[in-house]
């Protein structure tokens, strides 16, 4: 696979995936640029705004966290909304290819979803979610709740303005659609047709309101270019089967281990050949 070709993140070169919350600081001007999936979805974002707005956005769309929270993204990304949309926080998400959503606590530590924008979810919604609080949030997590929501919450409470945390979470789905708000059936799929699905996450304190901005950009590429290299697809085997059997029941993967074995088979052939 040429550099050009590669996909941004392949996050299981470091190991099997987990529930811990793995976050890494990164730079502020690496927060949302460059955005990587601008071309391949942003168009489509936009529409799904414009059709699906009952499935996609819902909360406080206009409150102080959102306008401050646009203010911040026109300043850092230097552009401007030019799609029309009807509240801040549409406006501020048809900036780039991320999904966001506002977490805030009206009481210390009671941090709830409060506003989002949600055009490529990965099998869940925006308006079933919105009001929960992080245990509610994480409930689905196998030892997320209450573990895990009262880890995170601390992350929130303590984090800083002007710092940008950053974690990826991935998996494989039979399908090219980043729209998908149910788990893609595996029926008559092929090899080719299995895509890896990387999330890339952020977390954000706003300054003024002190809400914390939570982004998702989805980054989704066929699976078996990925494979191509030998390097690169012994250190995915060793992710995909070393995963603890409470992941790969979450994730659903049993139901994609033939086709995934299929797509490595394929791959290694096919590199045996050339």
């Amino acid at each position: 696979m040429s550099p050009e070709a590669r996909p941004p993140y392949l996050p299981f070169l470091g190991g099997p995936p987990d529930f811990e919350p793995g976050l890494n600081p990164i730079p502020v001007e690496r927060w949302l640029l460059p955005d990587t999936e601008e071309t391949a979805w942003l168009r489509d974002k936009c529409l799904i705004m414009k059709m699906m707005r009952a499935n996609v956005s819902g909360g406080a769309l206009d409150n102080d966290a959102c306008e401050e929270l646009l203010a911040l993204m026109v300043e850092e990304t230097g552009r401007v909304p030019n799609q029309s949309m009807p509240t801040a926080l549409e406006e501020a998400a048809s900036l780039v290819s991320d999904d966001i959503c506002i977490l805030e606590a009206r009481r210390p530590g009671d941090w709830r979803l409060t506003a989002g924008v949600l055009c490529a979810p990965t099998y869940w919604t925006l308006p079933e979610r919105v009001g929960l609080d992080l245990g509610g949030l994480h409930g689905p997590v196998p030892g997320g709740d209450p573990k895990l929501a009262a880890r995170i919450g601390r992350v929130f409470t303590g984090l800083k303005p002007g710092v940008v945390l950053e974690r990826l979470n991935w998996t494989v789905q039979a399908s090219e659609k980043r729209y998908t708000p149910d788990r893609p059936g595996i029926g008559g799929k092929r090899p080719g047709d299995l895509h890896l699905r990387v999330e890339r996450q952020t977390l954000r304190k706003l300054p003024g309101t002190g809400a914390v901005v939570f982004t998702i950009r989805i980054c989704l590429d066929p699976l078996l270019p990925v494979l191509d290299d030998g390097a690169t697809r012994e250190a995915f085997e060793d992710a995909w089967l070393g995963a603890p059997d409470h992941v790969r029941r979450y994730k659903h993967w049993h139901e994609l281990e033939s086709l995934v074995a299929e797509a490595c088979r394929q791959a290694q052939i096919e590199r045996s050949v050339t």
